[in-house]
């Protein structure tokens, strides 16, 4: 019943998707239209056009993973996988207005209703999915498409499980309570009580066969339990009640892992990597390469400025070139536009810069602290070294003390370094905490999007160009 619930909802879901996009679409042409001589193509082109718009735009939606079910897809994915699908379908629509620029119809297509489009539907479609979540919080508030579930087993997995349920009635689970051989029967938690012991559970599924009102068994044995699992298994196979199993090894494994099918056998990866993935790697390299392209063509005369002023402010190069750690230990040799006096390799290599640090020129310390010196890294992310987005790169002798010295540090090498990143947006650059800023980057490697990469740039426009810790 859940089942047939949870697919009509998801054909709701596809429909209100594609009257939203359309309604986007139209608000945008006929704000446009209403300009004059702001429109060059009759409007039956324009809204033909929509023939191919709604289906690319539901399609990337699937594939952003706009409709699993509200139970499993947080608030924050469901915003990151909005903003995501609607930027590939900005890019793409980009993409198609400059190669057919030839083609008079393209040509002559309003490129301020493309942008006007993009906003509207993020607008429309943030506003549809907060509707839809309060309609079902209420539905499944009042009793209607819940789902009432029994626990097998007392562990931190169980408690987690109740945690989140407590604070999610929206998804609409009602534990009916738990089964455990290590507390009393009437022992509870957040008010949901034991009752009665693991081996218990084939008389609760006799009962079930009667009263047919279990929906769910959610297996949360702790670790010394697990030789009851088998039992367990079969006993909730054989009553035909659907069964889910939450491992107790949040204390061993501290992230959240990824789960793959090797020819059927289950294989846990400790750690969730986003970017391992091909879809995911092609989606973050197409806008690595358009955005350094971009980025070098834009601030072109910025960094021809820079050039000048600091080949003027004292003797040596333009552009100061470090070996850094990259992706998968890796070295390469990052640009930068030099700030500091030159030096020796040996005395470079001694330290990081401080505040009110002797080396750095007049021109540097402004560099330093706008970030401009980083520009040149626009390069290094054209030819694949870096990345617009990831952990900072850092130099090979300060990496071999550090993998030893932080737990997890060599994480960070699993993705290509980024000319910004998550720590660096909430202010952990330069002479700051090394754990934290590591903290930060696992954080951004494990829980990557491309609309998680968009919000990072947005950030540093405003809070990551100028920083009190850039010395």
């Amino acid at each position: 019943m859940i089942k047939d619930y949870q697919k009509h909802l998801n054909r709701i879901h596809v429909l209100l998707d594609a009257i939203v996009i359309a309604a986007a679409y139209a608000l945008a042409y006929f704000i446009i239209a209403s300009r004059k001589n702001a429109i060059a193509l009759p409007a039956r082109f324009y809204f033909t056009v929509l023939i191919v718009i709604v289906p690319v735009a539901l399609l990337l939606n699937g594939l952003n993973g706009m409709y699993a079910p509200k139970r499993v897809l947080s608030k924050r994915r469901e915003l990151a996988g909005i903003f995501s699908a609607n930027t590939i379908l900005l890019l793409l629509f980009t993409l198609v207005l400059f190669l057919g620029s030839k083609n008079p119809y393209i040509y002559n297509f309003s490129r301020s209703l493309v942008i006007y489009f993009y906003a509207f539907t993020i607008i429309f479609e943030i506003a549809e999915r907060g509707a839809i979540r309060l309609a079902l919080r209420n539905i499944r508030k009042n009793g209607y498409n819940s789902k009432e579930i029994l626990l097998v087993g007392y562990s931190r997995a169980a408690e987690g499980f109740i945690d989140r349920c407590r604070v999610n009635p929206e998804w609409g689970y009602k534990i009916r309570g738990i089964l455990d051989n290590s507390h009393e029967t009437g022992y509870t938690y957040k008010n949901i009580p034991v009752i009665g012991t693991i081996q218990s559970l084939s008389e609760q599924l006799e009962e079930n066969k009667i009263e047919n009102t279990l929906d769910e068994i959610v297996i949360t044995l702790s670790l010394p339990d697990y030789d009851y699992l088998e039992e367990i298994v079969n006993d909730c196979e054989r009553s035909g009640v659907h069964t889910k199993f939450i491992p107790d090894y949040n204390n061993i494994i501290p992230t959240v892992p990824q789960v793959e099918d090797v020819q059927g056998l289950p294989v846990i990866n400790i750690r969730r990597l986003p970017l391992s993935e091909g879809v995911n790697a092609f989606l973050k390299r197409t806008m690595d390469i358009f955005g350094s392209l971009f980025g070098l063509i834009l601030f072109s005369p910025v960094m021809i400025f820079t050039m000048i002023a600091v080949k003027c402010s004292s003797p040596g190069p333009v552009f100061f070139a470090q070996e850094r750690v990259g992706r998968h230990g890796k070295t390469f040799r990052m640009y930068k536009f030099r700030s500091m006096v030159v030096q020796e390799d040996d005395d470079e290599k001694k330290e990081w810069t401080t505040k009110n640090d002797p080396r750095v020129t007049s021109v540097g310390k402004f560099i330093r602290k706008t970030s401009i010196d980083e520009m040149p890294q626009f390069w290094n992310i054209l030819m694949g070294d870096m990345s617009l987005v990831g952990p900072r790169p850092e130099r090979p002798q300060f990496v071999e003390k550090f993998r030893d010295e932080i737990p997890h540090y060599m994480i960070k090498h699993q993705v290509r370094p980024g000319l910004t990143g998550w720590a660096q947006v909430n202010g952990y650059r330069g002479d700051t905490s090394i754990e934290t800023r590591i903290e930060y980057d696992l954080y951004y490697i494990e829980n990557w999007t491309l609309g998680f990469d968009f919000k990072i740039l947005f950030l540093t426009i405003f809070k990551g160009f100028v920083n009190k810790n850039a010395y």
